[in-house]
């Protein structure tokens, strides 16, 4: 807590500078290198006051709208920015397909599934890994090569309040984790995300040099981090209705 504002510290040993990073569900993170003085730590908190604010203020003017689902038949689902309406159908004897799939234009979603509210979430969350981890597979190779960095592993699954993570792993190979509701996003915009944290394999935390890498890897970073910003808040994080 540092006059009255509370905050979640990580420390991290690849780190040299502080950093701020204000998360989607409005907490706000300070990174720290090892060892760094509490002094050092709480004047760079104050100094930052009026950035912090901006972006808060920035949040509630886009204050998330993220809908529910019910798994009905008819309910709308984004796969790359692409809309498929639900459709809720009786496995055939001998079927031993998945119970979730893109067929002629539609998501299909076994009944047998869509009677448990949990295991349908379940199967839908596990359809949007599967097919986005298959995407983001040829999508690393190309923004790596223009930032010079090793194509990381990757992998998809929940990440929290962030669309994205990079971590460096043994040798020169990182691993980048993409959060599976990205995928229903455009797909300049999860080539954005996939960018934004292929930057970190060569800059940490989001300073100058981090955006002039990532401008020049990707000019137009900056109107795709707006578009990220609105449509990420009406995106489907997996809130179910009718669940405890």
């Amino acid at each position: 807590m540092i006059d009255g504002r509370r905050l979640v510290v990580a420390v991290s040993g690849r780190r040299k500078r502080l950093g701020l990073t204000v998360e989607r569900d409005g907490s706000v993170t300070l990174r720290v290198p090892p060892e760094c003085e509490v002094d050092r730590a709480e004047n760079f908190v104050r100094q930052s006051e009026g950035w912090i604010g901006a972006k808060l203020r920035l949040r509630e003017e886009h204050r998330p709208a993220h809908p529910v689902r019910a798994f009905r038949d008819g309910e709308s689902f984004f796969y790359l920015g692409r809309e498929y309406r639900l459709l809720v159908v009786e496995r055939q004897g001998g079927d031993g397909g998945a119970p979730v799939r893109l067929l002629r234009g539609r998501l299909v979603l076994d009944a047998a599934g869509a009677v448990d509210r949990r295991r349908a979430r379940r199967d839908v969350i596990a359809w949007y890994r599967k097919a986005g981890l298959r995407w983001s597979r040829s999508r690393l190779q190309p923004w790596g090569a223009r930032m010079e960095v090793p194509e990381p592993d990757v992998v998809v699954r929940d990440v929290g309040n962030r669309w994205g993570t990079y971590r460096r792993g043994e040798g020169e190979k990182g691993q980048v984790a993409l959060h599976w509701a990205v995928f229903q996003l455009p797909s300049h915009l999860v080539d954005y995300v996939i960018a934004h944290e292929l930057a970190h394999a060569r800059v940490s935390g989001h300073g100058p040099d981090y955006w002039a890498l990532l401008r020049r890897a990707l000019p137009d970073c900056e109107e795709r981090k707006l578009e990220l910003d609105d449509l990420g808040r009406r995106l489907w994080l997996g809130e179910t209705s009718g669940l405890g």
